[in-house]
Order: C-alpha cells, then sequence, then structure tokens
C-alpha cells in the first residue's frame, strides 16, 4: 500500500526544509552585518560622550554675569567659525571656557561664505601638477572634516551635486581624471561617486546650459549648508555644555600680569557691551585670538611692534532667482576670464553665484561694488543658453565677505600667503589661530586648544571629544520629522521642512510659539513675508538665543537679508515689532533698530549698489517714446511735467485698483531717484530704458502706467532685484 503526502503538506514541507537552509546560510551574514553596523559611525560622537539631558540654554544676562564673575581657563575673543569650535573644543575638554564676540555670532566671513563644505578640487588640482604634498594634505584634511560635518549636523547639511561642463573633447579625459582623483583622496568618507554625463543627460539635468559645443559633463558631489545656522549652532552647543559666550562684546585692552619668571603673560581682557556701554573684565589663564580679518587688531592690542600678517580679500557673491538654476544640482566654472573660478548653486530656493577675489581693506561694513556684480553676471552668461536672459534686475541681493588670508610668522618667507592655518604664540602667550577654511574649523580648534594647553599649562580632565559631537538639534532629528510638525501643529508643508531644517530636534520649541493664523490652513505660523517659509515664531526663539539686534535676525537668524533685500526691508516692521515685545524695547530704540537696519540692507546687502538703471542710454524708436508719454501723461494731472503720489493714488481709484498707502509710496520710490517725491519725464523715461535692457525688471510704476491697456494687474512687490 503506498503511502501518500497531501500536496499542501508536501509544499509547506519543502518551504520550511527551504526557509531553514536560507536562515541557516542567512542568519550568521545577518547577524555579522547588524554587528558591523554597529561598528559604524554613527551621527553620535565617537566616545558616545553624549549629555543624557540637554540642560537649557542660559540667558544673555547670565552668561554676562558668569563673564564678570568667573575665572576661566581660556578665553576666545571672536565668535565666527573659529572662535566658537575652539569654545566647543575646549568646554568639551573639561576646560572652564569664556567667549566674546565684538558683533553677533557669524556676523563677518563665516555668513558669507559660497555655502560649500568642500575639500577643495582646485587645491587638488595644484597638489598634483606641482607634487605639492602640503595642497594634498590639507585637500585631504577638509574631506575628512567635511564627512565629519555632515554627520554631526545632519539637518544643516546635505551632499549637492555639482556639474563641470566640458566644452572641448581633451578636456573630457583631464576633468575626469581629476575628479576621479578628488573621490579617491576622499576614501571611505566619499559622498556618493562622481560620474560623466553625456551632452544630451547634462541638458537634462541642467537644461538653462550652453548647448553650443558641449561635449558632456562630469558630476562630483561636495557638501553644502545654512552657514551662518550652522556656526550659531557651534556656539550654542558650547554654551549649553557650560561655555560662558556672549555676543556684542568688544574686547578693548589685553591684561597682562608677571609671571614667576618675570615675563609679562595675559590674564585676562576688558570688554565693553555694545548695547549699555558697561565694561566687563575677564580673567583668563589663556586668550585665543580667532577674530579673522581683525587678527593684527588683537596681535598689536598684545604688541604694538608686531608686523602684520593678515591679508584680506574680498569675496563678492550675488543671489539671483530660482529659475537660473536647477533645484537639485550646482555648476562650477573652472576657469573664468581672470583665471578663477566661479560657482553657480542652488541655496536656500534661490540661486547664489561667485566669488570674486581682490584685494581690499578691513572694515567693519564690507560693501559689494557694481564692478564686482557686473563681472559674476558676465562669467555666469558664458554657460547659460541664449534663451536665459541675464539681467541685472535680477539680482536680489549682493554681499561681500573679507576672506582672512594670512602670512605666516614663522616661516622664513613671511611675504607668502599661507595656504593652511596658521598658530601663532607670542611671547605673552596670546594664541593666534588665523587662516583655514570653514570646512576644517574642527580641526583648526583641536590643534589650537592642543597648542593653548601646552602653552598656557592648562589641565583638561578629557582629550579632544569634537570628531562626532552632536551639535544644536542634531540629536533628535530625522529626514522625517517635518511631517510630525505638519501633522501636530498645523503648519503648512513648506514652514515645516524650513523649521526642521534649520532647527532640528528644537524646531518643536518653536513650533509652540507659532501664533494662529485665523485661517482654515494653516492652523498656526504667520509668515514674515509671503515669499519666504520664516515665520513670526522664530523671531520670538532667536532672542532667546541671544539675537538682540533686528539685523541678527534679518542677516543671520533667518537668512532674508541674503535671500532678498527687498523682502527683507518689508519684513523689517514687522520683526521690529516682535523684538519689542520680546526686549522690552520703546519706540524710540524701535525707530533706532529699523534705521540701522535698513543702512545695512544698503551698505552691505547691497540695496544702494548704483543699479545700471541709472547709466542706461535712452534709445528708443518715435513710436516708442510716443507710447511712453502717453502713459506718463495719463498718469500726470494737470500736466504739470511730473507725478506725486496723489497723482498715481487718483490713476488707481479711477481704474477700480485697490492700493494701500504704504504701496503708493512704494511705488514711487522705486523710481525717484533724485528723492524729491516727485517723478519727472526724464526719470520715467530712464526707467523705461532701463526695463528694456534688462538693468531693472518688473517695476510696479511701470505697470501701473500700462494699466489701461492691461486693465488689471498685480501690485504687490515686484520680482526685481537691486
Amino acid at each position: 500500500m503506498r503511502f501518500r503526502i497531501p500536496k499542501r503538506l508536501l509544499y509547506a514541507g519543502l518551504c520550511f526544509s527551504g526557509g531553514t537552509v536560507v536562515a541557516a546560510y542567512v542568519s550568521p551574514k545577518f547577524q555579522e552585518y547588524s554587528r558591523k553596523q554597529m561598528l559604524l559611525p554613527r551621527v553620535y560622537a565617537e566616545t558616545q560622550n553624549i549629555v543624557p539631558r540637554i540642560p537649557p540654554l542660559p540667558t544673555r544676562e547670565q552668561q554676562l554675569k558668569s563673564l564678570e564673575t568667573g575665572e576661566f581657563d581660556i578665553l576666545i575673543i571672536g565668535g565666527g567659525v573659529t572662535g566658537a569650535g575652539v569654545a566647543l573644543d575646549a568646554v568639551s575638554r573639561g576646560l572652564r571656557t569664556a567667549m566674546v564676540e565684538k558683533f553677533d555670532f557669524s556676523s563677518g566671513t563665516s555668513s558669507r561664505s559660497t555655502k560649500l563644505i568642500h575639500g577643495g578640487v582646485r587645491y587638488l588640482e595644484k597638489a598634483v601638477f606641482n607634487l605639492d604634498l602640503e595642497q594634498y594634505r590639507m585637500v585631504k584634511e577638509a574631506l575628512a572634516e567635511r564627512a565629519n560635518l555632515l554627520k554631526i549636523a545632519p539637518h544643516l547639511s546635505y551632499p549637492l551635486p555639482i556639474m563641470l561642463p566640458v566644452y572641448k573633447w581633451w578636456q573630457l579625459p583631464k576633468f575626469w581624471a581629476g575628479i576621479k582623483a578628488y573621490d579617491l583622496v576622499a576614501g571611505r568618507e566619499v559622498l556618493k561617486p562622481s560620474y560623466y554625463l553625456s551632452k544630451r543627460k547634462a541638458l537634462e539635468l541642467f537644461p538653462m546650459l550652453k548647448k553650443d559645443k558641449l561635449v558632456g559633463a562630469i558630476v562630483y558631489y561636495d557638501g553644502q549648508h545654512n552657514d551662518a545656522r550652522m556656526n550659531i549652532s557651534i556656539a550654542l552647543t558650547a554654551a549649553r555644555r557650560g561655555a560662558s559666550v556672549a555676543n556684542h562684546i568688544e574686547v578693548t585692552e589685553l591684561i597682562k600680569t608677571t609671571g614667576t619668571d618675570g615675563k609679562e603673560v595675559l590674564s585676562g581682557a576688558k570688554c565693553v557691551d555694545q548695547l549699555t556701554g558697561n565694561v566687563i573684565t575677564v580673567k583668563a589663564k589663556c586668550i585665543v585670538n580667532a577674530t579673522g580679518p581683525y587678527t593684527d587688531l588683537i596681535r598689536t592690542m598684545d604688541n604694538p611692534e608686531v608686523t602684520n600678517i593678515c591679508q584680506p580679500s574680498s569675496g563678492v557673491h550675488i543671489v539671483l532667482p530660482d529659475y537660473y538654476s536647477p533645484e537639485q544640482m550646482g555648476l562650477l566654472d573652472p576657469a573664468t576670464s581672470d583665471g578663477r573660478i566661479i560657482f553657480f548653486l542652488p541655496w536656500q530656493k534661490a540661486t547664489l553665484a561667485g566669488t570674486t577675489d581682490n584685494k581690499c581693506d578691513i572694515s567693519d561694513h564690507p560693501t559689494p561694488t557694481e564692478k564686482e556684480v557686473e563681472f559674476i553676471l558676465k562669467e555666469i552668461k558664458n554657460y547659460l543658453s541664449p534663451d536665459v536672459e541675464v539681467r541685472r534686475g535680477d539680482v536680489l541681493s549682493a554681499w561681500s565677505g573679507i576672506r582672512p588670508l594670512v602670512s605666516d610668522p614663522n616661516a622664513k618667507d613671511t611675504q607668502s600667503v599661507a595656504r593652511n592655518h596658521i598658530i601663532e604664540v607670542s611671547n605673552s602667550k596670546l594664541i593666534t589661530i588665523a587662516g583655514g577654511k570653514w570646512t576644517t574649523y574642527r580641526h583648526m580648534a583641536e590643534e589650537t586648544v592642543d597648542r593653548a594647553i601646552e602653552v598656557c599649562g592648562l589641565n583638561a580632565p578629557n582629550d579632544c571629544q569634537t570628531k562626532g559631537l552632536l551639535l544644536e538639534g542634531a540629536e533628535g532629528w530625522s529626514p522625517t520629522m517635518f511631517i510630525r510638525l505638519v501633522q501636530d501643529f498645523g503648519l503648512e508643508n513648506e514652514v515645516a521642512q524650513h523649521l526642521s531644517n534649520t532647527y532640528g530636534d528644537k524646531a518643536f520649541k518653536v513650533a509652540k510659539l507659532a501664533c494662529l493664523t485665523g485661517k482654515r490652513w494653516p492652523v498656526v505660523g504667520k509668515r514674515l513675508h509671503e515669499e519666504f517659509p520664516y515665520i513670526e515664531a522664530e523671531i520670538k526663539y532667536a532672542c532667546r538665543e541671544y539675537a538682540i539686534t533686528s539685523v541678527d535676525i534679518l542677516a543671520r537668524r533667518t537668512r532674508l537679508a541674503f535671500l532678498n533685500v527687498h523682502a527683507a526691508e518689508e519684513a523689517l516692521p514687522r520683526i521690529v515689532e516682535i523684538m519689542a515685545q520680546e526686549l522690552g524695547w520703546n519706540k524710540g530704540k524701535q525707530k533706532e533698530e529699523i534705521e540701522q537696519a535698513k543702512t545695512f540692507l544698503k551698505q552691505e546687502m547691497g540695496r544702494d549698489l548704483k543699479s545700471a538703471s541709472t547709466n542706461v542710454p535712452i534709445n528708443f524708436t518715435k513710436d516708442e517714446i510716443d507710447t511712453y508719454m502717453k502713459r506718463f501723461r495719463a498718469m500726470d494731472s494737470g500736466n504739470k511735467g511730473y507725478i506725486t503720489v496723489n497723482d498715481i493714488r487718483m490713476h488707481f481709484k479711477k481704474l477700480g485698483e485697490f492700493v494701500t498707502e504704504q504701496q503708493l509710496h512704494d511705488i514711487l520710490s522705486e523710481v525717484d531717484l533724485t528723492k524729491n517725491a516727485q517723478v519727472s519725464v526724464g526719470e520715467y523715461l530712464q526707467l523705461m530704458s532701463a526695463l528694456k535692457t534688462g538693468a531693472v525688471c518688473n517695476n510696479r510704476f511701470a505697470m501701473a502706467a500700462q494699466l489701461e491697456e492691461q486693465k488689471r494687474i498685480p501690485v504687490n512687490r515686484s520680482g526685481g532685484g537691486l
């Protein structure tokens, strides 16, 4: 009698047996994989020395009291990324740490960078062709620090593909080899492998690119970040760990005492609170000069006879509308007309272009020039399709950052510029850290604190802890955290993503401060400006993060001033109003803050750059002149020969258009070059000529003049630039 096995039982047995075999094979592999994953570096400190409960951030008043009454191991002068990095390194080693900054954290060069976290492709090229070992080491160090920075602040930094277009066949293997060498030097820390693109694929990914003679492109990866917020996050992380940090505190004098060997050594510094004028004396065993362009100012404060080592250089950037570049692809121009390189990058939903490199003087208020702006625009045109009209009027903001190049005082030839950072120790033990790159700030800080411990005999309980040490907001952050903000608070998607990618896990604290909008959606989160995701709650939160002037908000706690000076100026009154509530400002102080912020926008953000519109020759046909004069007379009631704000008011009223009083005055001021509250025929024709050439874009006054022809237009702020 044959024994029959039911088919279902047979199949089940086979599946079970097969599953057992697979499990037997996979299980050790999975266990080995899991073990390796546990060994992989996470976004935690390598020592796992994480503070289990994040301590609260001390108030500025508490920080000032601590500076005045405490005795510190180390005092850092300068609150840029180098100074903040030194402060974090020192306090995480267990040293009693203080840091003071004359303006705001990241107010100088650290907030005016190209926004890249990179090793420096051009430095590697020099290292290879010049057989320069120092350049090679610098690139390798920067690439290692790039990887670390992306791990310790994943909410603020991310990989960005950058395209290198190639227009000559013989350059293709050269560029490909160079970029592959860049990947090779990065080793295991490579963000993503570089790759070649055909002409068709390159144009598909970067449609604005010039097609003529294009043979292909190479794409490689570097990091990008919000530089000002990154700098502030480093300072806040140091503050939470116990460092006494304060902005708007200027060092006016270095204090010396006679040591046991009879030599004078530094023992502290006299500082002035820029807000109150109060003098604070800070006692410290060691003083670090991390002041960037102001390096020599502090060095001569220590020793008036010292030779200057800082060789300042101005780097100008401009911001253009987002349609100039793809959202997820940058562009590198490897050889401009004068031999420099220019980056053309998407950033904060705009397009960033720069930079120039010109010798300059040290200034508290570095100013971009029209010549530098025109140079960048000219170079951009060389790489963009003729279909894309590069217009001067599309420039939304322009700024200059002073790069503190230094000559090494320890070298035989002190005239040559140091390729890397330098650390100098004076006779009185002032430790100066100068030069270097944004990307390598952590390594620079580590070497500086090592030297401070050695020179000043400091007793540090720990070794360096900063490699892998998470920055403010990183610990509880995840890429999908913004969804919780939308669901839990009723924030707009764009606003939620912005908060998540700016504050990390602290975004929930910001959201809790958000006011009801009164709308069905979004439920909370009133915007400061309709074109940007910044909300009013951020102003309140920024005041708790040591923002104490309106410029602190416009330029660094938000990036409005860098993204669009017009939008920044429009949001300014509401920003000052909220700050007044938080900080107790009276009407006089509010007016002062508005004026100072407007001056900042004009001088440092390109608001008062002499636009090309004032110099464009008037060149019209007879028909064009007839058309423009007809429009002018339609607005000029009484045929006075000029237009006033009352004329514009009556013009809109006649056409049934509602415009606020503020908008009426704004429309007039856009054209009133002489600022006499009138628009003459000459000013109007100058405007129309500038519009024709692209020097000015989408002007409201010009649109208002042709209302009768177009019947209806929006009267909100135009999309034009500077």
